[in-house]
């Protein structure tokens, strides 16, 4: 009885915003149905769906200087000294999204393993595969070996925007302890200044969420699945009641590039550089409040650019959704497939216009051209590639930067000796400009490597004028 009670009850809840203030009135329970309201039957149906996800990764250690003594091998073995295997673990937890064995759950839980082991609610234990890992996202898609059996799952909550105030669980397996179950609300919505990732579009919840939560459910009183949880705001390592979770529109697009894309995600490319409007901003432009992005720069013949959207408009809304941030746009398009026509709002000039932007891909032009210098020089053993906005966006870089980065340097090479670093950009060796791989591979081919080594570096919002001299 208690099962057909508690859904019309938790429907109520629900509309209370709609009440009027009289009847928000708190009252004491006034019978035995009211008393027992519970989350259980919500619970039984959504937390076989909700499972342990264990990495592993071997790691080698070098060998020790004593390794081949004679000596030390006598004292100790042979083996001793030797390369040594050490087994690194971690847990989390993920989502059955697909009763064929489909997995949703965080990259940062399964990046760099070897091997994955998924356990279910019913303590089944699989291996698992890796079929999409996205940093940029924080997601990753596992799969497992069903043998045809339909397992249970959790649908994702696209029908509509989960709203602030709305009840949610959060279920996950905290320290390790095995499943566990955490009520809350929404607390707020499209958090962006966490920096859990590329796309930060967060759901943030007061539910407890605790380190193994990671890749768990958000769950809402629908029974589907609002977001996955990633982080939290914490300075002792515990629940302070600030968790966050990715929203669903994002889970489901990651899903689809897994099953149906081969495993890579193509976002789709704005083309054009942003600024927040603030309050002065606003009544500069005639603006009621501060709302929307204004757009500062469009890249030529891109996305923005070929949708007619010009330097000064403020884009207020893509999709429907109101803008008001650069990584709000960034989530609205990154939720759509490259193809897709996007419907835009902005406003130019007091006047508001409907756009529709035509989805592609970040181009590579010019093209990377990675290449590793070697030589007698200070950028021995640094690989460099064209800046391009696809490369760009790969490094979560000012998709305007245009030259030759730096996107490696090698252990003990002249490059980390002279203090080279991976995300320099090169702006001018001996003098000459360098614009492409091109320029540079010139450059060293012609400049007389015994002498000094003027050099033009941007590390970051910082631009180094040096010289470096050679030593023997």
């Amino acid at each position: 009885m208690k099962k057909h009670i508690l859904l019309p009850l938790l429907s109520l809840l629900l509309t209370l915003p709609g009440l009027a203030h009289a009847q928000l009135r708190k009252q004491v329970p006034h019978d035995a149905v009211q008393v027992q309201l519970s989350y259980a039957p919500l619970v039984k149906a959504v937390a076989p769906a909700v499972v342990n996800v264990y990495s592993r990764k071997v790691i080698k250690t070098a060998a020790s200087p004593f390794a081949g003594d004679p000596f030390f091998g006598r004292l100790f073995g042979r083996g001793f000294f030797g390369p040594q295997e050490r087994v690194q673990q971690s847990l989390g937890s993920g989502v059955l999204v697909r009763k064929d064995g489909i997995i949703v759950t965080n990259n940062h839980v399964v990046n760099g393993a070897d091997e994955w082991r998924v356990v279910l609610a019913d303590r089944r234990e699989f291996e698992a595969k890796l079929l999409l890992s996205d940093k940029q996202a924080d997601l990753a898609v596992l799969k497992i070996d069903t043998g045809g059996e339909d397992l249970p799952t959790m649908p994702l909550h696209l029908s509509h925007e989960a709203e602030v105030g709305d009840l949610v669980l959060a279920i996950g397996n905290p320290f390790g302890v095995g499943q566990t179950v955490t009520s809350g609300i929404v607390s707020a919505l499209a958090r962006t200044d966490v920096g859990a990732s590329d796309y930060s579009y967060f759901i943030q919840t007061d539910a407890a969420i605790n380190p193994g939560n990671s890749g768990g459910a958000l769950v809402g009183m629908d029974g589907s699945l609002l977001g996955i949880n990633t982080v939290i705001l914490s300075r002792s390592g515990g629940s302070n009641g600030i968790g966050f979770a990715i929203p669903a529109a994002m889970v489901a697009r990651v899903v689809d590039a897994a099953v149906n894309e081969d495993g890579h995600v193509v976002r789709p490319w704005f083309g054009a550089r942003l600024q927040v409007v603030d309050r002065d901003l606003a009544a500069s432009l005639g603006l009621d409040r501060p709302h929307g992005a204004l757009v500062s720069e469009t890249y030529p013949g891109g996305p923005a650019a070929r949708a007619g959207v010009k330097r000064g408009d403020v884009v207020t809304s893509i999709d429907g959704h109101e803008i008001n941030s650069e990584q709000g746009l960034r989530f609205r398009l990154a939720t759509h497939k490259i193809g897709d026509t996007v419907p835009l709002t902005v406003i130019r000039e007091g006047a508001v216009k409907k756009l529709r932007l035509k989805a592609h891909s970040a181009p590579e032009n010019p093209r990377r051209n990675e290449t590793v210098l070697d030589g007698i020089n200070p950028f021995a053993g640094a690989k460099i590639a064209n800046l391009s906005p696809a490369l760009a966006e790969e490094l979560s870089m000012d998709e305007f930067a245009k030259g030759v980065i730096i996107l490696s340097v090698a252990p003990r090479s002249p490059a980390s000796y002279y203090g080279l670093r991976a995300g320099d950009i090169l702006g001018a060796v001996a003098d000459e400009p360098i614009k492409t791989v091109k320029d540079m591979r010139r450059v060293l081919d012609e400049y007389d490597a015994s002498r000094r080594w003027p050099v033009a570096i941007k590390r970051g919002n910082r631009r180094i004028v040096t010289t470096i001299r050679l030593r023997s």
